[in-house]
């Protein structure tokens, strides 16, 4: 993979550098918000690493201008900041994925192949290239999804959760189920994650169009249906 590291704390940086590069990857380190942002927009990267706290540009600064700009590459935002809203924040910001601080390297770098695998996965060979439910269709191969007519602009994490509630359309898919196998984690993280993309989902779905396409299934789950 090549990855975009964008952290001001040098000993940090050298740490994540190191650990990355004994494992295969290619790294890019911008030590600061402003450097940060120029390479994420001028450069590709299978998935960025983005330091909240950072001199000249924040990192949701940097994450929001990114996805404003139409760039959807995997940001995994560090941050010694924890609490349930700053992660929130910090999802809502366009992050994929959200890192306390301190952390152990190889849950950063378990993550990091987890995003950059579900954004660049091989879908060519499915049997379905289109889905659809009421009136929302998904290309699998374009990466699409139109509403009505209308383009939906949805960012890596949030197509494949709508992209997993499809294929399993008519039935509940429950929390560990989304977890499993769009987030990839075999373990609760004890984190509102689901709630937030759900929400930051349906805001682009369902608001302004006549009926929901996600239902919620109290005590249970979500459901798709026709």
């Amino acid at each position: 993979m090549k990855l975009l590291l964008i952290e001001d704390d040098a000993e940090v940086a050298s740490y994540i550098s190191k650990g990355m590069k004994e494992a295969g990857h290619i790294v890019d380190h911008a030590d600061n918000g402003k450097d940060g942002l120029f390479l994420a927009t001028t450069e590709k990267y299978d998935a960025m690493i983005v330091d909240r706290m950072l001199p000249e540009m924040d990192g949701l600064t940097i994450i929001k201008s990114v996805r404003g700009a139409g760039n959807t590459t995997p940001a995994l935002i560090l941050s010694a900041l924890g609490e349930v809203d700053d992660r929130v924040k910090g999802l809502r910001s366009g992050g994929d994925d959200y890192l306390v601080k301190p952390f152990a390297f190889a849950e950063l770098i378990a993550r990091i192949e987890i995003l950059a695998r579900r954004s660049g996965q091989d879908i060519s060979s499915a049997s379905e290239t289109k889905m659809l439910a009421a009136d929302l269709e998904m290309d699998l191969l374009a990466r699409r999804v139109k509403r009505q007519g209308q383009l939906i602009d949805l960012q890596s994490r949030e197509f494949a959760l709508l992209e997993y509630m499809l294929k399993n359309k008519g039935q509940v898919v429950t929390r560990t189920m989304l977890l499993e196998n769009v987030w990839d984690y075999h373990f609760d993280p004890q984190t509102n994650v689901i709630d937030v993309h759900i929400s930051r989902l349906r805001a682009k779905i369902d608001k302004g169009f006549d009926s929901p396409i996600i239902r919620t299934v109290r005590g249970a789950g979500y459901i798709i249906e026709d």
